[in-house]
């Protein structure tokens, strides 16, 4: 699917090998979820809008380019909130806005506890963080609410997802691009990713 994007960087395919690895504590699996949210919002960020800039250097005058889109991060509680920092190093000025879902599991459906959005959109730009597209329930709910708040261009960025959460949010919404580092072959009966890596929130917290 053209809106699907799946990392063939090299350093993306080794670390996210490292993050699989059931042996891989909580400090060096936060720090590889860090260093991938990097890497893929590098990849996610290639089509910024840009106006024209010239400043001086110290031999002279040079033209370049400055990033002009507003920037909202929409990091779903709590394993999104993992990305935030990597993506934060390339884009130290962005908004960070939290939505907080839970998968109830028992249905596998999204619940919403949490959403402190502003009345008004303050970025023309939402990268929604949430490192495993499982179901795809609670990234569709995610950018149904902002959609609804304003918000026209929204990317997905995770780090694995499963093709029943992909097919789900293409459906639910084929103009969100979908940034990953891998999809993986399915999902099992209790909603979490094959072969995955566990719970990303458990493994990044110590939980």
């Amino acid at each position: 699917m053209s809106q699907v994007h799946i990392s063939q960087h090299p350093l993306v395919l080794h670390k996210l090998t490292v993050l699989r690895d059931a042996t891989t504590d909580h400090r060096a699996f936060r720090e590889l979820v860090r260093e991938l949210a990097l890497l893929l919002c590098y990849e996610a960020t290639q089509d910024l809008q840009l106006s024209p800039k010239t400043v001086m250097t110290p031999m002279g005058e040079a033209e370049g380019h400055k990033a002009e889109d507003k920037i909202g991060l929409v990091p779903v509680l709590r394993a999104g909130l993992g990305l935030v920092e990597g993506v934060m190093e390339l884009l130290p000025s962005v908004q960070v806005w939290h939505i907080g879902l839970y998968r109830d599991e028992k249905t596998l459906r999204p619940v919403q506890y949490y959403n402190r959005l502003p009345t008004e959109p303050t970025v023309n730009v939402c990268l929604v963080l949430d490192p495993m597209l499982a179901t795809g329930g609670s990234a569709v709910a995610t950018i149904d609410i902002l959609k609804k708040w304003g918000v026209t261009k929204i990317k997905y960025l995770g780090l694995i997802a499963a093709p029943e959460g992909v097919e789900r949010l293409t459906t639910a919404h084929p103009d969100v691009p979908i940034h990953v580092a891998a999809v993986d072959e399915r999902l099992n009966e209790i909603g979490f990713i094959v072969p995955g890596l566990g719970d990303a929130g458990d493994r990044q917290f110590g939980t």
